[in-house]
């Protein structure tokens, strides 16, 4: 299946590639862009070819990669004017202290700098250095300046550097930059000034300190509803359970564990919210009391004595109907094992939903930790749409599609 991701594309994107070790990652970075679907074009320093090849990244974007100064594009375009003009964004990674230095004086000395001068789109720098040349006034006056002129920076992160020491200075991850690229380009989104919130994973409720009743939900389709929105232009806000996923890139992420956690969570981002997406998997039921140490293994058989926990959905549908303040659009999720219609379609009238997704989990394909799902979307006024198997990615994406007229409406 695709990789590709909308915000990115057929956008024109440059990466600059600047020759410091972590040059090596950057080829993986470029890889990620052209499967995202980024018209890709790479431009690289004199001294970055000495790290990685040139023909690397020309195997990887199927594109000639420039270096020179004074080289011409189709023999007849200003390399740098062509490049910059074209691009949709620029990202240099990594972004050795020099480059910074050069691009905050605005220095023209080499392709790189000079395409990223003559650039119109936003520029995306990822620093990667030694910690005490980040740390250095030098340059963080240099970035200073950069941010202040509409630079976005990402990273650097802490982590083994080149000299064999820790600390920070590592470039951020390829992923987390593909990410911080999405996020830069969908500013301005159909759903620019709009709030989302999204909770995603599942709960847990303790039995004792080392025990807790729970789920396998991994958590994937609720960040992947978050990245969307967010490449949407939303002001995105993700509340989840424990997970082993990475932070969406832009989104303003809080962790929780219990249900009870999760509903005073939402209650209150939901106040302010436009949209609400409910895809955590919130658990119905928790134990009466909590035991204060382990439970021993003594008994042949325990009892554990079971309480419904609070209904979220059903608490935000009775601020809604109230007048109280809520999300304009409500969308549930419903993971069930039978009778999937008419489990979905009980639960999207009774809480009063906008939409409601629904999906059979005992399917392996659509299961909680699948990266793909199969699902039915269901509004209040009888409709039914099926979507074939895709990436939740693209499940996210039709999801989104279909609450942007709703937001309209209201």
């Amino acid at each position: 299946m695709e990789n590709k991701i909308p915000v990115l594309d057929r956008r024109p994107v440059v990466l600059g590639v600047t020759g410091g070790i972590a040059a090596y990652k950057a080829a993986d970075l470029a890889s990620r862009l052209v499967q995202a679907g980024a018209a890709l074009e790479v431009v690289m320093t004199p001294a970055a070819a000495e790290f990685v090849r040139p023909l690397t990244f020309q195997a990887l974007t199927h594109r000639p990669v420039a270096i020179e100064m004074f080289s011409l594009l189709q023999d007849r375009e200003i390399g740098h004017v062509a490049l910059g003009q074209r691009a949709a964004l620029m990202i240099v990674a990594p972004a050795t202290a020099n480059t910074l230095a050069r691009l905050a004086c605005g220095l023209a000395d080499n392709l790189l700098v000079t395409t990223a001068l003559a650039c119109r789109g936003p520029l995306l720098v990822a620093p990667a250095m030694e910690s005490g040349m980040w740390h250095h006034p030098a340059t963080r006056a240099n970035l200073e300046t950069l941010t202040r002129r509409g630079a976005f920076v990402v990273g650097p992160e802490k982590g083994r550097l080149a000299s064999g020491a820790s600390g920070e200075g590592r470039m951020a991850e390829p992923e987390t930059i593909l990410d911080a690229a999405c996020w830069v380009l969908g500013r301005s989104g159909p759903l620019a000034g709009k709030k989302v919130v999204v909770t995603a994973g599942g709960t847990r409720e303790p039995i004792d300190p080392v025990r807790f009743i729970g789920n396998p939900s991994s958590g994937k389709m609720g960040f992947a509803l978050a990245r969307a929105a967010r490449d949407r232009g939303a002001e995105v806000t993700l509340i989840h359970g424990p997970v082993a996923l990475r932070p969406p890139y832009g989104v303003a992420c809080h962790a929780v564990a219990t249900a009870a956690q999760m509903q005073e969570a939402v209650l209150a981002a939901a106040a302010e919210a436009d949209v609400l997406l409910m895809a955590a998997a919130v658990a119905d039921y928790r134990p009466r009391a909590a035991a204060a140490q382990k439970i021993k293994k003594e008994a042949e058989a325990a009892r554990l004595e079971l309480v419904r926990t609070e209904d979220i959905l059903a608490c935000v549908a009775a601020r809604r109907r109230s007048g109280e303040a809520g999300p304009a659009v409500v969308v549930g999720f419903a993971a069930e094992t039978e009778e999937l219609l008419r489990h979905a379609r009980e639960k999207l009238e009774k809480k009063g939903l906008d939409l409601i997704v629904a999906n059979d989990v005992s399917a392996a394909e659509s299961g909680f930790e699948a990266e793909t799902n199969r699902v039915v979307i269901l509004d209040p006024r009888g409709g039914v749409e099926s979507l074939p198997l895709l990436p939740k990615r693209e499940v996210a994406e039709a999801v989104l599609d279909r609450i942007l007229p709703l937001l309209a409406a209201r």
